[in-house]
């Protein structure tokens, strides 16, 4: 079945621009418009889309805010809906508290059609999706901090095995799980049991949230692609 996507975004030039390139897939389908928060939460309690997709700000809150709402009420009312933000740009405090918050995704508008076509769908899957560039600025800032900045035990940390602490680092970078097979040598049906074996763990929701974990607590060095395929140099 087609995606069901409503949009959130307070300039209607942008819905329609939105719109021709979700509609441009015959995989998805725009059921809605709204212009902000308060707009867009009744339009989800009567429409029942599979993704928000919402600009970060909108004239009476933010994309944080109504991702809070939209899943207070999917959880209460046994729906699933999903969040996927586009931004025209994000700071890195902005983009760990919309992360929070509970949106599965966060692109920035330089994205393609195709890019954001596949970021719908992926999170319309139960998936996850950060823009590579806003992940590698939040490593790269990470690598600025004092070691006293930085938690010595990250909390749960101490209940992964050793495999599934590389799969976190690797996860950490934003590899897909085919990449994170390659680098392992391991099989795409592993990783992927690893993955969730890790987010249980943790408690973390999915692969977005194991990007900030590892950006909180200090598990990925930035300008390392974690830990090299068995066997090299």
């Amino acid at each position: 079945m087609p995606v069901r996507v409503l949009l959130v975004d307070a300039r209607p030039l942008v819905r329609a621009g939105l719109r021709l390139v979700v509609e441009s897939d015959a995989q998805a389908s725009v059921i809605g418009e709204a212009g902000d928060v308060r707009a867009a939460l009744p339009a989800v309690r009567r429409l029942l889309p599979d993704v928000v997709l919402t600009d970060l700000e909108l004239p009476d809150g933010s994309a944080a805010d109504l991702a809070r709402g939209v899943l207070e009420w999917a959880a209460g009312a046994a729906q699933t809906v999903r969040v996927l933000v586009v931004a025209s740009a994000v700071d890195d405090e902005t983009a760990v508290g919309v992360l929070r918050s509970g949106v599965r995704g966060l692109l920035l508008r330089d994205s393609s059609p195709q890019e954001l076509l596949r970021a719908l769908r992926l999170v319309a899957e139960g998936g996850a999706v950060l823009d590579p560039s806003v992940a590698a600025r939040l490593l790269d800032r990470l690598a600025d901090l004092p070691p006293a900045h930085r938690p010595a035990s990250p909390p749960g940390l101490d209940r992964l095995t050793c495999r599934e602490l590389e799969v976190l680092q690797l996860l950490g970078r934003g590899l897909s799980n085919a990449e994170i097979a390659g680098r392992l040598v391991l099989g795409e049906t592993t990783v992927k049991t690893h993955v969730g074996k890790v987010l249980a763990k943790l408690g973390l929701r999915d692969r977005v949230q194991a990007v900030v974990y590892a950006y909180e607590h200090g598990l990925v060095v930035p300008g390392q692609g974690g830990p090299p395929p068995p066997g090299g140099g």
